[in-house]
């Protein structure tokens, strides 16, 4: 893509997103006129639209692949399976929602077509799909068990459909983009709210050797139009894509990032990799949002990262892999490298040939949770407790991040401290931060100390930005007396949660 179609993109994109978001204060345009420091003051100021909100204190979410792949053991069909071959005798939707429910998942997310094209819907695009199945006597419809439960259960619903579709004769022709769209309208017609739609960014050839341009402008306009509560990921406005299918987060992560980020093509080009990229791919390495990223920039947007990750090695479910399903303790690592650095947890638990999760999976969800409310249930302080900020201006209780209350620092980058004092000495070996994103992103960087005997205030982590949640890991210490330093913010830090923990 060339610099002039990248800024043409851009220009589309931009004004596209200003119609589509309910709250334009999650982009801004940055002038040639205005200073570095209305720069700064302008990227404190962009917020997410409530549909990122709400999005963002998901903090875990849940993919089922599952599919005509999940009938021949492959993670990638080519097209022409016989959809005789799909038939999952015990298919409990039910069994799939309640497991991540009773897990602390919010949503899912169901494959309801992969790039096989082979569709778990009876749609009338085409005939590959589980009306040509032998499950149910073609009358099944998996979108509507797993809509239905969520529904009953109380979760988020989302879709991915995929772009890429190896099965469909008319892609790479004009007649795929609509033909694309009949799919995603049924989709978004049939099965009550839709919370979320997820493309990737596969773009492969089709029955026919030929690439698809995708119309995803168009796209976008559709989805608002029909479920305009639904968030948009990951080639989309409203969610991007961290960078990598290792469950891990950047060390430094910017909610408000350039718009240049927004480039289609170059996310589409890193898409389902499974590694983390490195110079010349440096996708995870690069800093996005820096300051001085932020003076180059013609506009800044409210654009969060996802982290996705599967509980097993591939994505579709394989018998070899039920041994190398990742433990509570596995999954415990990902969640603080994923939603403990400002991101959303996507975590892949593909169901079975049977239509189930399998038990190792539901264990291994089981023991995540045990250990996740283990530690976060203990926190020091706790909930109401009024804190010390020798810096303070609006000084109130710190609540669970419902933004009802709050506390503001005061504006500059002279040192902030926050100071907490326990009865007793408390083990801890955690800690966890939450800014107030509803009014904007805007620590850059911090410190942890901790009070020892003969020794005073020692520091014992350091981070950089903080988000939805920043969660830190440090040795063992046994203290009575913590603080939290700001060293460095975009305007007034608004912190919403702090909690010290041991794991």
């Amino acid at each position: 893509m060339t610099h002039k179609s990248i800024i043409c993109f851009l220009i589309i994109f931009c004004s596209t997103w200003s119609a589509f978001t309910q709250d334009i204060s999650n982009y801004v345009i940055i002038n040639p006129s205005d200073s570095p420091s209305e720069i700064i003051r302008k990227a404190a100021q962009v917020v997410p639209s409530e549909r990122q909100l709400r999005w963002q204190k998901l903090e875990l979410t849940a993919f089922f692949h599952f599919g005509i792949n999940t009938f021949t053991n492959r993670e990638w069909g080519e097209g022409n399976e016989d959809p005789k071959l799909f038939n999952p005798t015990k298919l409990d939707a039910e069994q799939w929602v309640r497991t991540v429910k009773e897990a602390g998942f919010k949503q899912v997310i169901l494959t309801a077509k992969h790039h096989d094209g082979f569709c778990l819907w009876p749609t009338k695009t085409t005939t590959h799909s589980v009306a040509q199945s032998p499950w149910k006597n073609g009358t099944g419809d998996v979108v509507k068990e797993v809509a239905d439960a969520c529904h009953k259960y109380g979760i988020g619903f989302g879709v991915y459909l995929s772009p890429w579709d190896r099965n469909a004769d008319c892609y790479g022709t004009d007649a795929y983009n609509p033909f694309f769209e009949s799919q995603l309208t049924e989709l978004l017609t049939q099965y009550g709210q839709v919370d979320e739609v997820w493309f990737d960014g596969a773009c492969g050839e089709g029955p026919n050797g030929k690439k698809q341009v995708y119309d995803f402008m168009s796209w976008y306009s559709l989805i608002r139009k029909l479920q305009p509560q639904a968030v948009i990921a990951i080639m989309g406005p409203d969610v991007r894509w961290v960078g990598t299918e290792s469950g891990m987060g950047r060390a430094t992560e910017w909610s408000v990032i350039p718009t240049s980020n927004l480039d289609l093509s170059a996310i589409a080009s890193h898409s389902q990799n499974n590694v983390i990229f490195k110079p010349n791919g440096n996708m995870m390495e690069e800093v996005l949002g820096s300051r001085e990223q932020l003076m180059s920039a013609t506009g800044l947007v409210w654009y969060p990262a996802e982290t996705d990750v599967s509980i097993r090695p591939g994505w579709f479910y394989h018998p070899a892999e039920d041994t190398l399903v990742k433990t509570g303790r596995e999954l415990m690592e990902i969640y603080l490298t994923s939603v403990g650095m400002n991101s959303v947890l996507l975590l892949n638990i593909p169901p079975n040939k049977e239509g189930l999760v399998s038990n190792e999976d539901v264990n291994s969800l089981k023991e995540f949770a045990t250990l996740r409310n283990s530690i976060f249930s203990n926190r020091f302080p706790p909930n109401g407790m009024v804190v010390f900020c020798d810096n303070g201006v609006n000084t109130k209780s710190i609540t669970d991040h419902q933004y009802d209350t709050y506390f503001t620092t005061k504006q500059g980058d002279s040192t902030t401290i926050i100071t907490f004092s326990f009865k007793a000495p408390q083990l801890c070996n955690l800690m966890m931060i939450q800014e107030n994103i509803a009014i904007g992103q805007r620590i850059e960087s911090f410190e942890i100390e901790c009070s020892k005997p003969n020794e005073g205030w020692v520091k014992i982590a350091e981070g950089t930005t903080v988000g939805y949640k920043r969660i830190l890991q440090f040795p063992e210490v046994y203290s009575s007396g913590f603080k939290i330093k700001i060293i460095s913010s975009r305007l007034e830090p608004t912190i919403s949660e702090v909690g010290f923990y041991h794991w």
